[in-house]
């Protein structure tokens, strides 16, 4: 039992230590996460196509 309360302590000092992102941080990194899932879907959806006409799929 005393090694999981220590594992607990020394968990809650990690966390303490983390430098959350700000605000505007987490903006741009969710619209730079975003804006790659748009464009891979989109570059997906374009292969797909083009499979399709092709008669590969």
């Amino acid at each position: 039992m005393k090694k999981i309360k220590a594992f607990i302590a020394g968990v809650g000092k990690e966390a303490k230590r983390i430098k959350w992102p700000t605000k505007k941080e987490m903006v741009k990194y969710t619209g730079a996460t975003l804006a790659l899932v748009i464009l891979f879907a989109g570059l997906f959806s374009l292969l797909d196509i083009l499979f399709y006409f092709l008669g590969i799929i």
